[in-house]
């Protein structure tokens, strides 16, 4: 019998959005294989959704192609995949020393190089969807975000160019950018109230985003049905990119 419901591996899983896309594509039905660096979180979200879990840091390559390996051996196949890890880091340049900018990059860039990388030779005669998460700040200017925009910007770069190459196996890669999202990454920022209303204040629409607002973004483009999207950078950021508020 040929299965038919899709297969989702979700790297970054047991985090605020990795988990909250769990969740909603577990609702919808779908197969799951989870993965992240917390083996106990991890270990209660599979639990939860029933689903295989794995232990593997994102930012080694062969780490990372093990993963796969392992999603395909249970599943047969994969349908599409998600990096979900990152982080937040708010410094201007002058005060990022070496070693936290080859951190951030590896977390935030070389994590979504190394699924691109894993992923894409499991996927070579059905196609499928990769969705990778960039940020708002690798869209526009931002005060004292230079290494985390650098980042992501790159992820967006990456994005473009890997749906370029894909295409023709009917691989589409696409990518969400989030503004500033209340997940336990962001905690250190939105603890603060002063810091909490200068971040509200910076997004046109005047409140933060939601784990789910930004799973129901990376879902959307999961789906088989968006066949024809390919290469597209999707704000979910209350128009933080794209507007400026009149306050």
């Amino acid at each position: 019998m040929i299965q038919t419901t899709p297969v989702y591996v979700i790297i970054g899983a047991a985090g605020g959005i990795g988990s909250a896309l769990a969740r909603l594509l577990h609702a919808q039905g779908a197969r799951l294989f989870l993965a992240g660096r917390t083996p106990a979180k991890l270990a209660a979200l599979g639990a939860e959704l029933d689903a295989p879990t794995y232990t593997v840091d994102a930012t080694d390559f062969a780490a990372v192609e093990g993963c796969f390996k392992a999603a395909i051996s249970h599943y047969g196949r994969i349908d599409g995949a998600v990096n979900s890890v990152g982080s937040i880091v708010l410094k201007p340049a002058h005060l990022t020393s070496a070693d936290d900018f080859r951190h951030i990059l590896d977390l935030n860039l070389t994590s979504a190089f190394a699924l691109v990388r894993a992923a894409t030779p499991h996927m070579r005669t059905g196609g499928g969807s990769l969705v990778l998460i960039s940020s708002a700040a690798g869209q526009t200017g931002l005060i004292n975000h230079d290494a985390i925009a650098a980042a992501k910007a790159g992820v967006i770069g990456l994005t473009l160019s890997a749906a370029a190459t894909y295409a023709p196996r009917g691989i589409r890669v696409n990518c969400v950018a989030p503004g500033l999202v209340e997940t336990p990454l962001s905690q250190h920022l939105t603890a603060n109230e002063l810091n909490r209303n200068a971040s509200v204040a910076m997004h046109p629409l005047g409140r933060l985003g939601q784990p789910d607002e930004v799973a129901r973004a990376i879902a959307f483009l999961l789906d088989p049905a968006q066949s024809w999207i390919t290469g597209q950078i999707l704000g979910v950021d209350g128009g933080l990119a794209a507007l400026r508020s009149r306050k």
